[in-house]
């Protein structure tokens, strides 16, 4: 595992998006420096205190950086590979880790592979780089022949992942970012849909790269552990976790993130060795802003990504409440651009960035937080409390999602005598007695982190 995961909080930024790149890559036009515009940005995530950057697709491609036509040279609508080794360069001197999006399973219509099949048929050496190829039928796109896509999505050709030219045409790339780019590590786009085999020699090859790298896999569904575990990934996203942020606020129901997080991380939680990956969005989802009935429950909800087990991280534009939903099969509402400096106070929700700013300290200051076990101590519709702990650090935290303050009891069993703080609010202390903190109230749709006292 990586030493520099377990003070990391990520900041997550498309930058085709952001830097409002044209939504069709001309493949001919000279590369436009776009990347250097994310500097800025990564002053302003280290400000707000994150401590890595996961870049979405970089790599040259048609469209939405996801239907790859190069994976060693940079998108020409961002600039140049020497642009993204200097903003690596700067995200370092700065101590923000780099992540890249690694786009493995497929490949867009404009991959160099492709085209020469398309122009050679059953001529072509690359034939079988390439998944499902029938040259007795058309594919839904003209093709003379057909062949597997992702999810039915024809622009994105599956890749043949068990052809060893494909896997050293690949593998060759990832050696050559680590070197040339110097990154700190990988997100597996689609990595539930990977064979297992490939994962593995993938990150044989990363570690070999770079032994304190830290490879996170795109993961919807199944059990985590399949591919989260010591011969394959680091780490995936949560995105049951994801749901359940959202989910229980909008139904008042604590319940069911409760039920998650004492399933994934509680006495004999499944996923108790591991630091996934948490969020409240993304570039594939719409913005928590959106999804949330009530926008008073973004602090607490903000609150709660923060301080249950694993690696959060946080969308840029979300720090200040930014709205988004799809249209239809259209996420660029998901992914606009945005020129910095950003006037925050013309954003829905500018106050959330200093929440947000504060629950990076109080993470930073907490080894509790940081990778601590987790036990639930009290749930109800509107309230959940959960203790955590580590090497002698102890959290407790206490959530309301009621419009009202609401005084709670925690059961702190073995903690008599033990004084706590609350880090958001100092001037609040208890002191836990007869195995119980009692706590006069809870702000309305806020929280307490309640830290032993140093």
């Amino acid at each position: 595992m990586s030493t520099w995961i377990d003070a990391a909080i990520f900041y997550h930024i498309y930058p085709l998006g952001l830097l409002g790149a044209p939504t069709r890559n001309d493949v001919a036009s000279p590369p436009v420096p776009r990347l250097r515009a994310l500097e800025p940005w990564i002053d302003h995530a280290r400000d707000i205190g994150c401590t890595a950057l996961y870049l979405g697709p970089l790599f040259e491609s048609t469209s939405h950086g996801y239907d790859t036509a190069s994976y060693t040279q940079v998108d020409r609508r961002l600039g140049s590979n020497d642009d993204l080794a200097k903003l690596v360069s700067f995200a370092h001197d700065r101590g923000v880790r780099v992540i890249l999006d690694g786009v493995f399973h497929h490949v867009g219509r404009d991959f160099p592979a492709f085209r020469d099949l398309q122009e050679r048929g059953e001529a072509s050496p690359y034939r079988d780089w390439f998944s499902g190829i029938d040259f007795s039928q058309q594919s839904p796109l003209g093709d003379p022949f057909s062949y597997d896509a992702w999810s039915g999505h024809f622009e994105l050709v599956k890749l043949n992942l068990d052809n060893p030219e494909v896997r050293a045409h690949l593998f060759d790339a990832v050696r050559g970012w680590y070197t040339d780019f110097a990154i700190d590590g990988l997100r597996l786009d689609a990595a539930d849909s990977i064979d297992h085999a490939f994962l593995r020699d993938l990150m044989t090859v990363s570690r070999e790269a770079n032994p304190d790298c830290w490879v996170v896999g795109e993961v919807i569904h199944g059990d985590y552990s399949q591919w989260a575990n010591p011969e394959m990934l680091d780490s995936v996203t949560n995105y049951e976790c994801y749901k359940g942020l959202y989910s229980s606020f909008n139904d008042r129901n604590l319940h069911e993130i409760a039920y998650s997080l004492n399933r994934q991380f509680g006495d004999g939680g499944i996923y108790r060795d591991l630091l996934l990956y948490s969020f409240a969005d993304n570039h594939d989802v719409d913005r928590v802003a959106s999804t949330l009935r009530d926008p008073a429950h973004l602090a607490p909800l903000y609150t709660l990504l923060y301080t249950m087990p694993g690696v959060p991280s946080v969308y840029y534009g979300s720090e200040w409440g930014m709205t988004g939903t799809k249209q239809g099969g259209d996420d660029s509402p998901l992914r606009p651009a945005l020129t910095w400096p950003v006037d925050a106070a013309a954003m829905p929700h500018p106050e959330l960035e200093a929440t947000i700013r504060a629950l990076a300290r109080v993470r930073q200051e907490s080894p509790a937080l940081r990778h601590g076990s987790y036990e639930q101590c009290a749930v109800a519709s509107d309230q959940l409390a959960f203790l955590r702990r580590a090497e002698g650090s102890v959290a407790v935290v206490a959530i309301n999602a009621a419009p009202e303050p609401v005084p709670m009891t925690i059961p702190l069993a073995g903690m008599d005598g033990t004084e706590l703080v609350d880090a958001l609010d100092p001037a609040v202390r208890v002191t836990v007695s007869g195995g119980e903190a009692v706590l006069p109230d809870i702000p309305a749709h806020g929280a307490r982190i309640l830290l032993t006292r140093s």
